[in-house]
């Protein structure tokens, strides 16, 4: 089979590094007047202690509360025609503005000030605690389903950190964390030896390096920890969870360990959870909501973690269908994939899907910069230019071997929501 794209459109980029351990990656895209400024930095939930969960959370929102000589980060920004945001994650912790490239050194004044040192105090830890407090409750205590990730999680992993999300175990790990510990945490982390800085746009390299250098040079580098993070054991049996809760009706959530993202079979991976559940289109949708309506909606994905991750299979079972007649159609679905595997026309349209999705987003500037730091993360800047190709070679053989690795009950951790009866209101 030949791909639909026979060349991917090559994105050039230059890299240089700060004494200070800064690495600084430019993309030069002249026809945008516009430039994007990321800042990667390598510390996510996985870099928290178990009694102290959600602080990479919470610094996602702290690095909004001042810094060091900057007291309010957006009003300077706004002034300057730019918008920012940021996400935090397993593994990461990102930091994006957007700007007229006659404004770039703003962005470049504000980034630095802030990794040179927060604004520690108790009024802003306050102010932000309360706020993820509140979003914790939110969306994981009062949304339906909400705490999923949270049990699939404590279930899949019994050794690594990613046994809890992003947002923490629970709400108490930020309400009662203390000043010193922020302040222990930032230096630990938000050091420029352990961050890296991507230019994209209307900008030049000579230019970046001027600014880079003017900006983030004088920040004094940090004593990272290193991450000796215990590699999770292959699971060896079916582990099981019941949760009866005021939910609007039963679901079920399968979760079945995955490679991770340096992972050759990763692509692989990606392609096996679109094939299951990705679209109207995708088998389990189509046989169990559209052919056998036993549920109202079913999807597959990955969470993608750089270290080995999870497939999640979810669906709402219909009024009527119980949970094992829900979880035996999930699975028989699975066993005729793994029996008769897919066919080349159904693994040509996923890769070509695939890869048109990937060259596509890369128009943006800034895509293209937080890509690149992920993968300058990652250790490989150059996988940029060599996911479509990847996507390309995989193979209907490879995925049906693939499924027959992944798709079994000793990799599976199941968790079911049993809705609870619904009192009617008294009039």
């Amino acid at each position: 089979m030949t791909a639909l794209f026979y060349f991917q459109p090559v994105i050039e980029f230059s890299r240089f590094t700060l004494p200070n351990g800064l690495r600084v990656l430019v993309h030069t895209d002249d026809s945008t007047p516009m430039a994007a400024l990321n800042v990667l930095y390598l510390v996510g939930s996985r870099d928290e202690s178990p009694d102290r969960t959600g602080l990479a959370h919470l610094f996602e929102h702290l690095m909004f509360g001042g810094s060091a000589h900057i007291p309010d980060f957006d009003t300077p920004l706004q002034l300057a025609g730019g918008e920012n945001n940021a996400f935090t994650n397993n593994d990461i912790t990102n930091f994006y503005i957007t700007l007229p490239t006659n404004n770039l050194e703003v962005a470049f004044w504000l980034e630095s000030d802030r990794m040179l040192r927060l604004n520690f105090n108790k009024k802003v830890l306050s102010v932000q605690r309360k706020v993820v407090v509140e979003e914790f409750k939110e969306t994981c205590l009062n949304e339906p389903y909400g705490d999923y990730l949270h049990h699939l999680s404590e279930m899949a992993y019994q050794r690594h950190p990613y046994q809890w999300p992003t947002i923490g175990k629970k709400p108490e790990h930020i309400a009662e964390t203390r000043l010193d510990e922020i302040e222990d945490f930032f230096y630990k982390h938000y050091r420029p030896n352990n961050a890296i800085l991507v230019v994209t746009g209307n900008v030049q390299e000579a230019e970046v390096k001027k600014l880079a250098e003017k900006w983030f040079g004088d920040i004094p580098s940090g004593d990272i920890p290193q991450r000796q993070l215990s590699p999770e054991p292959p699971q060896s049996q079916l582990r099981r969870r019941l949760v009866e809760a005021k939910v609007p009706g039963d679901a079920i959530f399968l979760a079945f360990h995955s490679p991770g993202r340096m992972d050759p079979a990763y692509y692989a991976s990606e392609l096996l959870a679109d094939i299951l559940g990705n679209g109207r289109s995708s088998r389990l949708y189509r046989k169990l909501v559209k052919e056998m309506e036993l549920f109202t909606n079913v999807e597959a994905y990955l969470t993608s973690t750089i270290d080995p991750g999870l497939l999640i299979v979810e669906g709402r079972p219909t009024p009527g269908t119980s949970l094992d007649q829900a979880r035996a159609a999930i699975w028989q679905e699975l066993d005729t994939l793994k029996t008769e595997g897919v066919t080349d026309v159904e693994v040509a349209r996923l890769r070509h899907k695939a890869e048109s999705a990937l060259i596509f987003s890369e128009m943006s500037i800034l895509n293209k910069g937080i890509n690149l730091a992920f993968f300058e993360a990652l250790g490989e800047p150059e996988l940029i230019n060599r996911e479509a190709a990847l996507y390309s070679q995989v193979t209907a053989a490879d995925l049906q071997q693939l499924a027959h690795e992944m798709l079994r009950e000793e990799n599976c951790s199941e968790l079911c929501y049993r809705a609870l009866p619904q009192l009617e209101e008294e009039e």
